[in-house]
């Protein structure tokens, strides 16, 4: 398992990229369409992903696996489901809200070619 987003959502995201990229010093690493984007955090090997999909998507942190399924599976059980695991772009994605209230996404990238 790898920490490897900060999942930020965000109602405008031209705002937020300022905020992070001009203030904060965040250099942006790649882009999806208009509504993401992944940037770079000085002195850290985690990536800050603003998202514009859905405003009111919880906050929190991504963590890879090499299976959602498997994690789900030995996991589920630990942790309230929010989103059962489904499939993604490259992968499968399954989100979760521990025992604090904080959401947990845990993505893996099994069909990425």
């Amino acid at each position: 398992m790898k920490l490897e987003f900060l999942f930020a959502p965000t109602a405008d995201l031209p705002a937020s990229l300022s905020l992070y990229r001009d203030v904060f010093g965040a250099e942006e690493i790649w882009r999806e369409g208009d509504t993401t984007v992944a940037l770079g955090l000085p002195g850290s090997d985690v990536q800050l992903m603003l998202d514009a999909n859905d405003p009111d998507a919880p906050a929190g942190p991504v963590f890879v696996v090499d299976s959602v399924a498997r994690f789900h599976e030995e996991h589920a059980a630990a942790l309230e489901v929010i989103e059962a695991p489904m499939e993604i772009p490259g992968g499968f994605q399954a989100t979760y809200r521990d025992p604090a209230g904080l959401a947990i996404y845990v993505m893996d990238q099994s069909t990425d070619a």
